[in-house]
């Protein structure tokens, strides 16, 4: 098959959702790509016929199967690999496949661990940034040189992580996250209410994520995760503790003597803390936003006194309020400047946007 010169081709050993996903973003960026997986429908151009063949003249190898698989599949890639390959696994988890690299691939054939924090869905709604974790093998340093080179040319940003680093956070969120909107799911929270809180919109979503991402990636998570159990452990400990106080509230009532008095002695256990009580950089960091903000203020109100001469020049020359020449100029320019500071110049651009319709709807008045 014809799949591009042998330093571009990339192989993928899995052709799940996910497995379809990456190679639509690789056929998207211009990158050949073939994939091997008996058990999904490969489309023939595509589709390699073994390990094999999906491993000869591939420049990277991605092992884009179940965590638990990843290590049989890369022991049946492994007499198919060269030193000159790279291999990467794209699971949730990072422990357990790093371990499986290290131990069949080790020193003699390049490896790294990633995990695309995105997916078919996020795909699909076309959501951006696509950010992905990438975990170097200290061994391998330049292999992963190479796999943050390919996921930047699809359009990726790229976090570097220790496996151990990562599969802690993912604990923490990714983990908890499937496990409450499974609870959810099982206790029959209500998605086919005719309304809903705005509270529970975000819930709504995560629960529809989980069961669009199906059950082994709940399972992944949950159990392949060395670091879920615990973060489990102590969610459901916290729940169970508010659960009991908020019943023994039931049954003592407010006003009805000691103990109720007890147990509101501490409401704090039913406050939701707001994270700056939470961490003092982090509200020292929004004193600060604060007073930038109130900056910016004192800069739009120094603006606008600007923007009153301005339409008393333009009524003085008979000139319309709207200058759409010296607003695209305008706009060029703060582009530029955003570029230069290393901002996001599209959300630079809808700021002076929406001070453009300010300043037009003051002028008007």
């Amino acid at each position: 098959m014809s799949m591009g010169t042998s330093d571009e081709v990339v192989g993928l050993a899995g052709y799940g959702r996910f497995g379809r996903a990456l190679g639509q973003l690789l056929s998207d960026a211009g990158i050949p790509y073939r994939a091997y997986d008996p058990d999904s429908d490969v489309p023939p151009p595509l589709r390699a016929a073994s390990m094999q063949e999906l491993a000869r003249g591939a420049a990277f190898v991605v092992i884009a199967v179940p965590v638990p698989l990843v290590r049989s599949a890369l022991e049946t890639l492994r007499p198919h690999l060269l030193p000159s390959q790279v291999v990467f696994d794209v699971g949730s988890v990072k422990v357990l496949p790093g371990a499986a690299m290290a131990a069949v691939l080790g020193n003699a054939i390049p490896w790294c661990g990633t995990h695309p924090l995105f997916g078919p869905v996020s795909l699909a709604l076309a959501e951006r940034p696509l950010r992905v974790v990438l975990c170097p093998a200290s061994e391998h340093a330049a292999a992963a040189v190479r796999v943050r080179a390919l996921y930047e040319r699809i359009g990726c940003e790229v976090i570097e992580q220790t496996p151990e680093g990562h599969d802690r956070v993912m604990a923490h969120t990714h983990a908890l996250t499937f496990f409450v909107a499974k609870g959810m799911i099982d206790a029959g929270a209500g998605m086919e209410v005719p309304f809903a809180p705005p509270s529970f919109q975000a819930i709504a979503r995560a629960i529809e994520s989980v069961r669009s991402d199906g059950g082994h990636l709940f399972a992944a998570i949950a159990r392949d995760n060395p670091y879920a159990a615990d973060a489990r452990k102590e969610l459901v400990v916290a729940l169970t503790a508010i659960d009991r106080a908020l019943d023994a509230e039931a049954e003592w009532g407010p006003g009805s003597g000691s103990a109720s008095e007890e147990i509101r002695a501490d409401d704090a256990q039913f406050s939701i803390p707001d994270l700056g009580q939470r961490s003092p950089e982090l509200r020292e960091t929004r004193d600060h936003i604060d007073a930038v903000d109130r900056g910016i203020v004192n800069l739009l109100a120094q603006r606008a006194q600007l923007q009153e001469r301005a339409a008393r020049a333009k009524a003085a020359l008979g000139a319309p309020v709207r200058d759409p020449i010296r607003e695209a100029k305008l706009l060029g320019a703060r582009r530029e400047w955003a570029n230069e500071m290393k901002l996001d110049e599209d959300g630079v651009i809808d700021v002076f946007r929406a001070i453009l319709t300010m300043s037009r709807r003051s002028q008007r008045t």
